[in-house]
């Protein structure tokens, strides 16, 4: 089975598979306030997760999401202006869910009731920079073909 590794000091993610042959990789750029597993803290949560959905199959790139529902806009610089306090999920979002009790999974620790993503951003924000509100963002090519790689069920692997 295919695994995500996701390394948040070097701002990098590998897709492996059961033999651990790289299969994809790209830089990423998540939490701005560094690893961290509490509610509201903006922290990138570590540990093992996994995919619990996957949302915005067959939409355009730049397709806008709000609440994991696509609006029916397409990211350009006029909307940004538009919205300039918008935090943008474009294209496609992999939700997480947490697999380990009390460290990522239940209570104010919960990567999935904390709405953690791997989701495409505006191609003008910088990868290799830890500038995220915690999710994991990518350039909208890479989550296009991230996407196409997994399935739910995928676990992933977030280590500081």
């Amino acid at each position: 089975m295919n695994t995500i590794h996701i390394n948040l000091n070097q701002q990098h993610l590998q897709l492996l598979n059961a033999q651990q042959h790289v299969l994809f990789e790209s830089t990423i750029s998540t939490g701005a306030n560094g690893a961290g597993q509490c509610h509201g803290s903006g922290c990138t949560p570590c540990g093992w997760h996994v995919i619990k959905a996957r949302i915005g199959e067959g939409c355009a790139i730049n397709s806008v999401f709000v609440g994991r529902r696509f609006t029916g806009e397409i990211y350009s610089p006029e909307l940004a202006a538009q919205h300039p306090q918008r935090d943008w999920i474009l294209t496609r979002i992999l939700w997480l869910g947490g697999l380990e009790p009390h460290y990522n999974r239940y209570g104010e620790v919960d990567t999935l009731r904390r709405f953690i993503y791997l989701h495409g951003t505006p191609d003008t924000e910088p990868m290799g920079v830890a500038q995220s509100h915690g999710c994991v963002r990518m350039r909208n090519h890479d989550i296009v073909q991230l996407s196409a790689l997994v399935s739910v069920g995928t676990r992933v692997l977030i280590q500081a």
